[in-house]
């Protein structure tokens, strides 16, 4: 689920509500009672690890593309291609 901020435009409360994505946007304060919330646009804090991603998700450096290693002579993949 993801994380939102809000922040109250009547007494300037700012916190964190854990929320799906279908829920609808708070509107009462916590601390004030007033309908005067506003949600708030942060950055994002995330990275996808893990099998299933593109191969270009994160990459750097040196890193092939896993699926297209070459198996060496004794049928499996050689550890400079198949680390992580």
């Amino acid at each position: 689920m993801p994380l939102y901020e809000y922040r109250c435009d009547a007494c300037e409360h700012e916190f964190e509500a854990l929320q799906k994505m279908s829920d609808d946007a708070l509107v009462s304060c916590p601390v004030c009672d007033e309908s005067a919330l506003r949600k708030l646009v942060s950055a994002v804090g995330f990275r996808l690890k893990g099998d299933g991603w593109y191969e270009t998700d994160f990459k750097s450096g040196q890193k092939r593309n896993i699926a297209d290693a070459k198996p060496d002579s004794s049928g499996k993949k050689s550890s400079a291609t198949a680390s992580h």
